[in-house]
């Protein structure tokens, strides 16, 4: 008599072949498309020209930022150039002793 096989799946081995199939399935670098490229190239310009706006205003700031600490220094030098009154410890004492 016949063994009876048992039904079911049946168990993979541990040792696996790969197939040479799988190896070809998979599919070569394929080339960006003509309107990504479109678009990289616009982005490039539009940062190119933000890039310049930056630079110019960053030009202006710094000439702001000359000229005005330029009239502080001026303004400071008119302050310190002051001749200042010597002490009249007298006049303070007279005045300490009124309150």
């Amino acid at each position: 008599m016949g063994k009876s096989k048992a039904k079911g799946p049946k168990a993979k081995s541990v040792f696996h072949v790969a197939k040479t199939k799988s190896l070809k399935a998979r599919n070569k670098a394929k080339p960006v498309t003509t309107s990504l490229k479109k678009i990289n190239i616009v982005n490039d310009e539009k940062v190119r020209m933000i890039n310049k706006a930056f630079t110019e205003v960053q030009k202006e700031v710094k000439q702001l930022s000359k000229s005005i600490s330029s009239k502080l220094e001026e303004r400071h030098r008119v302050s310190t150039h002051l001749e200042v009154e010597p002490v009249n410890v007298d006049a303070a004492a007279s005045l300490l002793s009124q309150l």
